[in-house]
């Protein structure tokens, strides 16, 4: 199934990318008048698909890039939420009810439990040493208007 996701994908930025292009070729209604007077290259009729033949082919091509854009998506919408529904995974936050569980905890050992402490036998063994501050070097302080020598 991961190979049809792919595959519809890649039709889906295809076909999108088809529909910007023919949409950004096509001709304004507005431009047709122009065209007919000859004051914008009016050889239209010598054109390669005749004088309304580039309208309807373009028009037709950017119908049948926008249906298959949106097959696409309707099937990509279609395999993700049967993905979804196929994972133990729950669907949204609000399905997942209250948790009692400290993050990296297991068990059913509520949170208000502290862990049991493990005994360490080598705790009796080493002595205890507890760091002392190192006393700070004396700095004389010398008043506001005297200088040093």
């Amino acid at each position: 199934m991961a190979w049809l996701s792919s595959v519809l994908l890649v039709v889906q930025v295809l076909c999108a990318l088809a529909v910007i292009v023919l949409v950004l070729i096509q001709q304004g209604k507005g431009a047709e008048m122009g065209a007919a007077f000859g004051s914008s290259g009016g050889g239209a009729s010598g054109s390669l698909f005749g004088a309304t033949g580039s309208a309807n082919f373009l028009s037709r091509a950017t119908a049948i890039a926008a249906t298959l854009f949106f097959t696409a998506t309707l099937g990509l919408a279609y395999l993700g939420n049967s993905a979804a529904k196929s994972s133990q995974l729950p669907k949204s936050v609000m399905e997942q009810g209250p948790t009692s569980q400290i993050p990296g905890q297991t068990g059913s050992t509520p949170a208000t439990n502290p862990p049991a402490a493990v005994p360490n036998p080598a705790a009796n063994s080493v002595p205890t040493v507890t760091p002392q501050a190192a006393p700070s070097p004396a700095v004389p302080t010398v008043p506001a208007g005297e200088k040093t020598k």
